[in-house]
């Protein structure tokens, strides 16, 4: 679907109503300094020439159990987002210290929901040619959701996809 050579699977998270922190500012899951990083971490001798190359972090996410209502995936349209919108942020692990982007709130930023869907979600790309390179993204308490939905559950797999070119 996204056109890559080779792509690796390298961390999963499975969300639950108890992990899933509505309250939370919407994020993008990688950054340069963070994509870069995964990638020495994940691909032993290849990772000195595979950064040169074209290269993308992308999620995976979809409902475990669905339609989701109860805290779905919301994606801020990356045109209506600057980088001036964008702030590094460390993501603690219990092993590593991660960086990503927080995102700061902006009126100009559109955001789209779709119930029940499965995704691609590219969290940076390392060209610069015109599309997006991260997509802001968060969960969201949905007011008009049924009252017997089912508790969110969710699972997210993090790759990274590289090009021919």
């Amino acid at each position: 679907m996204t056109g890559a050579r080779w792509v690796f699977v390298f961390d999963h998270t499975v969300r639950q109503k108890s992990t899933v922190r509505l309250t939370a500012r919407p994020d993008c899951r990688a950054n340069p300094r963070h994509a870069c990083a995964r990638v020495r971490d994940f691909t032993g001798e290849a990772a000195e020439s595979l950064p040169r190359r074209r290269f993308a972090v992308i999620n995976v996410w979809r409902p475990i159990r669905g339609p989701l209502y109860d805290g779905p995936l919301a994606l801020c349209d990356a045109n209506s987002a600057q980088a001036e919108d964008l702030v590094a942020s460390d993501l603690m692990f219990r092993d590593r210290i991660g960086e990503t982007y927080a995102v700061k709130y902006n009126q100009a930023h559109r955001w789209l929901y779709i119930s029940g869907m499965a995704l691609l979600l590219k969290c940076y790309a390392s060209v610069r040619d015109g599309v997006a390179r991260f997509t802001p993204h968060s969960a969201f308490e949905d007011p008009s959701a049924p009252a017997d939905r089912l508790e969110r559950e969710s699972i997210e797999l993090r790759t990274l996809a590289f090009f021919a070119d």
